[in-house]
């Protein structure tokens, strides 16, 4: 790739190693990231006549600056920029506290426009930003999603030098005949109006088109994707041993409901097939979606073949490693787990048994897809929660066997109509019914002045011998939210209930910690778990019968229901409470919903309703994936466009070798290489 928008950040000046690195952490890592990084509001800085501002309303006021600013000090670093501010016949004091570096911007008689909370009876304004030169403002000042490594002020700089340096560079990948015909901007200028739009119609203008072109690029991926399954489509037909099946199923603990028996056949079908299998299982947290991975994975492998299982995260890895290598291991089965984390000579053992054909399913994260990973003989694959996965990403495990079958699971169902335009390339099927024996969860949302009723059922609870889950959203104390974190929480419920085993868990532990911890959970010796959403992908207990999660309103709908599904594992009643404040209507509403419904699909149709896939769902939680721009339920019409357009697209010109699709296939290419980064 010699478009040099592709280049690493670092060669734009002033970016070195550590910038790289901080950058990095919102996965931006060249100029083109960069680019295509774009606000997720605008803050509209629309002045205001004087005599129309109320006491403490924030507003922009634009004027004349009539005195020279002088910049006082009063306690320990702590600075006052001062200056008067002319507008029309009226004088405003404006004050700026710690930025004495904005005095060197202010000069008597010049025209500017501030952005600040105003004072009415000091006729006074505390100013929070110097905005710009009259005649250069639109009003509209750009907010992009940041984090604790890179500022917002830092992030508009380099944006700013990078659109000044490397625009020219920018390129179309949507062909000029379909931007014609659905309005579209070329590329240039949706970026350069995403990042400095002129007024909010032309920000509202460039959106649209970047929400097109956000789809298209994620659909032209699924066409060639699907075309390139369809060329290889002559799979080969698995002859399973049923008699073999049938030990599985004698073997079983518990009976198979009767979704289960209907989606199993439904895959053994696919299977038994000269065609390539494409499936997609949909189903509620605690379904039973894994005992259908087991019943696919042992067809295979008594139909000769190796299996391999991706998941994203290595504890939910090491989960499905234990539950599966329990079941299949008296069948003679060799069940492999391989992550990041797995020891060097352990690993090249797996590498050589996986070649040799000794291991019949390995288990494991991104690992997987390294070139050091060779199967003898890869019949299927199986990709848990596969919209965390991107389209490169399952391509390179499939591309490991000769057409092998592929089933994709996940635990946050969507509307199958949207499941079918999202992964085009699918069968789907669903699990609705929980396994039997299994009661509802008791669902219940408090407010932080009802804790005693929650405290009440958690004595309750824990003197019937049953264990507790307290679930709450960040690990350490955060400046800019104020959320209960789990390690003041830990200390508060260790006063609070002074008898019982109370014991912290948390994602920046180490494996073996974390194991360790679940290890004495399991085995009861733990009496409250104080936890974060680590625990969404845990070990089932069932004795743990019941969750209170703090904050509740900090998380999506659909973590909240993942979560919960980890109570609810036994034959007893269990019971969830969500505690939360929230602020707003949709806050409150959404608080409703969740201890009201428990069917994730009904859920899920709730959620869509309500605000799309967006916060609710959670970033990495919605069962769809991931679009920065666009909402597939809000932008669903233009989603199905972009798809239409793409297939007719790939189908004309399956390598994309036309001239005018070179920095399409440019683009293409380097999202494969992001989405493999590991």
């Amino acid at each position: 790739m010699n478009n040099a928008l592709f280049t690493p950040v670092t060669d734009l000046k002033g970016v070195g190693t550590k910038t790289a690195a901080d950058l990095g952490s919102l996965g931006i890592y060249s100029i083109y990231d960069l680019l295509y990084y774009f606000p997720f509001r605008y803050d509209e800085l629309e002045s205001m006549p004087l005599d129309q501002v109320m006491d403490g309303q924030k507003v922009m006021l634009k004027g004349i600056v009539a005195t020279e600013p002088f910049v006082s000090r009063f306690g320990y670093k702590k600075t006052r920029l001062s200056f008067k501010l002319r507008i029309d016949h009226e004088v405003v004091m404006v004050n700026f506290f710690n930025q004495p570096w904005l005095k060197s911007k202010i000069e008597i008689g010049k025209d500017v426009a501030i952005y600040g909370k105003y004072n009415l009876a000091r006729q006074s304004l505390s100013a929070f930003k110097f905005v710009a030169a009259k005649e250069n403002d639109s009003g509209l000042a750009p907010v992009y999603p940041v984090n604790k490594h890179i500022h917002q002020k830092k992030l508009v700089s380099l944006i700013k030098l990078a659109l000044d340096e490397y625009l020219e560079n920018v390129e179309d990948i949507v062909p000029l005949q379909i931007r014609q015909k659905y309005r579209l901007l070329s590329d240039k200028d949706l970026v350069k109006w995403m990042h400095k739009p002129n007024n909010i119609s032309q920000a509202e203008i460039a959106k649209r088109s970047a929400i097109f072109r956000e789809f298209y690029l994620f659909q032209i991926q699924l066409a060639l994707l699907m075309n390139e399954n369809s060329k290889q489509s002559q799979g080969f037909a698995k002859k399973y041993d049923l008699q073999e099946v049938a030990k599985l199923t004698k073997s079983l603990p518990f009976e198979l409901s009767h979704d289960q028996k209907h989606v199993i056949n439904e895959i053994f079908a696919d299977m038994h097939s000269p065609r390539q299998m494409g499936r997609l299982l949909q189903g509620d947290v605690g379904s039973g979606k894994t005992i259908v991975a087991v019943y696919a994975i042992y067809a295979a492998i008594t139909a000769g073949y190796q299996a391999a299982l991706m998941v994203p995260t290595e504890i939910l890895a090491t989960q499905h490693f234990k539950k599966i290598d329990e079941l299949l291991r008296p069948l003679g089965v060799r069940v492999a787990l391989l992550t990041g984390n797995t020891k060097t000579l352990e690993r090249r053992e797996i590498y050589r048994e996986l070649t040799d054909g000794t291991i019949n399913v390995v288990i494991g994260t991104h690992a997987l897809i390294q070139n050091n990973v060779i199967f003898k003989k890869l019949g299927l694959v199986i990709i848990d929660e596969q919209h965390r996965f991107g389209v490169g990403q399952r391509r390179s495990l499939i591309n490991k066997g000769e057409n092998p079958d592929v089933l994709a699971m996940t635990a946050t169902p969507i509307p199958r109509t949207l499941a079918l335009t999202v992964y085009g390339d699918m069968q789907v099927s669903e699990i609705h019914e929980l396994p039997s024996g299994r009661k509802p969860i008791i669902s219940n949302w408090k407010t932080s002045s009802q804790m005693d009723e929650v405290y009440q059922k958690m004595h309750e609870q824990l003197k019937a011998g049953f264990q507790i889950y307290a679930v709450t959203p960040l690990i350490t104390e955060s400046e800019a939210l104020d959320l209960k974190n789990a390690e003041t929480l830990h200390a508060k419920l260790k006063h609070d209930f002074p008898d019982q085993n109370v014991v912290l868990l948390h994602g920046q532990m180490s494996g073996a910690q974390k194991d360790e911890i679940m290890t004495d959970f399991v085995n009861k010796k733990i009496d409250i778990l104080v936890t974060t959403s680590v625990i969404e992908v845990g070990v089932d207990v069932p004795n743990a019968n019941m969750m209170v999660i703090y904050n509740a309103d900090r998380f999506g709908l659909s973590q909240l229901h993942q979560l919960r599904g980890r109570i609810g594992r036994g034959k007893t009643q269990s019971y969830c409470y969500f505690v939360a404040d929230p602020k707003t209507e949709s806050g409150k509403a959404r608080m409703k919903i969740i201890a009201q419904i428990s069917d994730g699909f009904k859920l899920a149709e709730e959620d869509l309703k309500m605000r799309g896939q967006g916060d609710l769902f959670g970033k990495a939680q919605s069962g769809v994936p991931e679009f920065r721009v666009g909402n597939v339920v809000n932008n669903y019409n233009t989603l199905v466009v972009a798809q239409k357009v793409a297939r007719i697209l790939v189908k004309e010109d399956p390598n994309l070798t036309n001239s005018s699709h070179k920095f399409l296939k440019q683009v293409l290419k380097y999202k494969e290489v992001q989405q493999n980064r590991d």
